[in-house]
């Protein structure tokens, strides 16, 4: 399982970037988790767009979903010109009108996740967590075999997300304030409730992502380390991980 970063900027991108978007890779599956806003363009850098077996969606914030309709016209047009041989599944909660969207001329199909949802794209397995944000939002666990990679997607402190990394090989985890906004902004996580989180799940590596636009991001794997002692990454453009 090879995990590649794509974008990990909040709210919006930084120049030549994108925020969310994870390529994640299992044997002859393809699997693109968030498309955010410049993540279509960034992400074919490392594979053909025709090549995405499935998009998983953890909420419907633009900042995680943004691309995802230019995606459909990609997809619509590769399957008319006989590129893609299949129809695109994109993955999400039906929690928001949005979710009907997803379906595009046959060419991309919604398929519906909640807490009880296990997706088997061969040996890889996912499952979720629904997790607190300004929106319903979904985390999930990548499993292939005896690896384990989860995503936080967007959430404040929960009991959810704390269960669903235990254990993980790699823990990607939103950090979206320095300490000193702790129980200022809801929905999100301080740097150092993250090293917290990590550090009470055992997780293996972290690898802190969704940042903000302000600040010296070099300070939040600082605080993260206060809390965390085990491997941190800050998250980057193409950063990739294997499994």
């Amino acid at each position: 399982m090879k995990l590649t970063v794509v974008g990990y900027w909040g709210a919006f991108p930084n120049k030549n970037e994108a925020t969310s978007g994870y390529l994640i890779n299992s044997e002859d599956y393809n699997i693109l988790v968030d498309c955010g806003s410049g993540v279509l363009s960034e992400v074919q850098n490392y594979i053909d767009l025709s090549k995405i077996d499935a998009i998983i969606l953890s909420h419907f914030h633009a900042d995680h979903i943004s691309d995802i309709y230019c995606l459909q016209y990609e997809a619509y047009l590769s399957l008319k010109m006989n590129i893609r041989k299949k129809p695109l599944e994109i993955y999400a909660h039906d929690l928001d009108s949005k979710f009907n969207g997803l379906n595009y001329k046959n060419a991309t199909v919604a398929k519906r996740i909640d807490d009880k949802t296990v997706l088997n794209f061969g040996d890889l397995n996912v499952s979720f967590k629904k997790v607190i944000h300004e929106v319903p939002c979904f985390a999930m666990r990548f499993q292939e075999k005896n690896k384990v990679i989860t995503y936080s997607a967007d959430t404040e402190w929960c009991n959810e997300i704390i269960d669903l990394s235990n254990g993980a090989d790699l823990f990607i985890c939103e950090t979206s304030l320095f300490n000193n906004l702790k129980g200022q902004v809801s929905g999100h996580l301080t740097a150092g409730e993250v090293g917290k989180i990590a550090n009470m799940s055992k997780v293996k590596k972290l690898l802190l992502t969704h940042f903000p636009h302000y600040g010296d991001l070099e300070q939040l794997v600082t605080e993260a380390k206060e809390e965390f002692k085990g491997e941190i990454y800050k998250a980057k453009t193409g950063l990739t991980f294997e499994l």
